[in-house]
């Protein structure tokens, strides 16, 4: 049976990515000086104006205003006629962390001793053995569109193009099986130019090269379909952190807590937990166990145990979802301490992050598969689901 999925990216430039890269440059900056720095930042920007607002305990000296321009400038916007850029008026309003949720996510501190979560909340981590990464196809493919948009303006292959875009893949679905990518939607934020070559360009230069045999003569191709996109990024529209967490994470496919991560330090579970879940739906679907795997776990605010953990194979199981689980128990720490310490996130890693995904990406902590052969070794004398053809 036919089916149509659709995920999504944006670039670097689009307003709510440029808030995601200046609070993880900010993270960065201060984990760079101190790890043990608690930092939750939130970025707003908009037409020539960025505020910088959130928590901030350490002993790191940064000075934010000097971070962000630097960021901003990365990114593209190092142009005043854009209505944005690294010139642009910056407003700092910072606080220190809040000592009644200090107690609770310091160890030793609060009821407990033990380092607990920094907040209360559910997070998911997502599978699938759809792609090489074991993630979902349809925001892989959206990704490396819009990497490939910045690639070309960034090289002068495209060089009418700007900082901001946007891209959506609908693929269709034979049943589970990825069979052809049947739409394509392209924002492309651009100098004023000629339509038809900018057009063209952007079918040669990135989509094609991309997408490839996925494509067919069917495939329907939408680019800049509102005829043009000269004004853009935070001139046109506001962005604020957090506010693309499914193109963060599986485009969709899987469910999300609705948390977001960037601009927080690893003590807050929205972030560190997210990853270790994810970690763990990797290692259950590279190690054969299942097809699809999504993880949900859950905390409580202070309280280092997590409430819970739900495992979901989708009927992909290989074994019975009770073993699955068992396995997951005897196999991976969920407390924040303990996944602050097996990841090594205490470090200045953030910034990678903040665009084309948290997820999927080589060298990443919570990428490794390190647990695939325990997990077969493990799993060798569970008796098999056997299928019903």
């Amino acid at each position: 049976m036919k089916r149509y999925f659709s995920s999504e990216s944006v670039t670097e430039g689009h307003p709510d990515k440029v808030c995601d890269g200046v609070s993880d440059a900010i993270l960065d900056a201060c984990l760079a000086q101190d790890q043990n720095s608690r930092v939750a930042i939130e970025t707003l920007v908009t037409r020539d104006f960025c505020c910088i607002a959130g928590e901030v305990t350490t002993r790191a000296k940064v000075n934010f205003e000097e971070v962000a321009r630097k960021k901003i400038r990365e990114i593209g916007y190092n142009n005043p006629a854009l209505g944005f850029s690294d010139k642009s008026t910056i407003l700092v309003k910072v606080h220190e962390q809040s000592p009644d949720i200090s107690q609770g996510v310091t160890e030793g501190q609060g009821e407990y001793k033990e380092q607990g979560a920094g907040d209360q909340g559910m997070m998911f981590g997502y599978a699938s053995n759809e792609t090489p990464e074991l993630m979902p196809l349809p925001i892989v493919l959206a990704h490396k569109l819009t990497q490939e948009l910045a690639k070309a303006r960034r090289s002068g292959v495209i060089p009418e193009l700007l900082p901001d875009g946007k891209s959506q893949i609908t693929m269709e679905y034979d049943n589970a099986t990825p069979k052809r990518v049947d739409t394509v939607v392209i924002a492309a934020h651009h100098k004023e130019c000629d339509m038809q070559k900018l057009r063209k360009d952007i079918s040669e230069k990135v989509i094609k090269p991309v997408l490839k045999d996925w494509l067919d003569d069917k495939t329907r191709v939408f680019i800049n379909a509102t005829g043009k996109f000269v004004v853009g990024g935070p001139a046109a529209d506001t962005g604020v952190t957090g506010r693309k967490i499914i193109v963060d994470t599986y485009g969709g496919k899987g469910r999300h807590g609705g948390g977001a991560f960037s601009g927080k330090d690893p003590s807050k579970v929205d972030r560190s937990a997210a990853y270790a879940a994810r970690h763990v739906a990797k290692n259950i679907v590279a190690s054969g166990l299942a097809d699809k795997c999504e993880v949900q776990v859950s905390y409580c605010i202070g309280f280092a145990d997590p409430l819970n953990i739900h495992i979901n194979c989708f009927g992909t199981q290989k074994i019975p979802a009770e073993e699955i689980e068992k396995l997951v128990r005897k196999n991976f720490s969920l407390k924040p301490a303990e996944i602050i310490k097996y990841f090594d996130l205490k470090r200045p890693i953030y910034g990678q992050t903040s665009a084309y995904g948290h997820f999927g990406k080589e060298g990443l902590p919570w990428e490794k598969t390190e647990k695939v052969k325990t997990l077969k070794e493990q799993s060798k004398g569970i008796k098999r689901i056997v299928k019903k053809k």
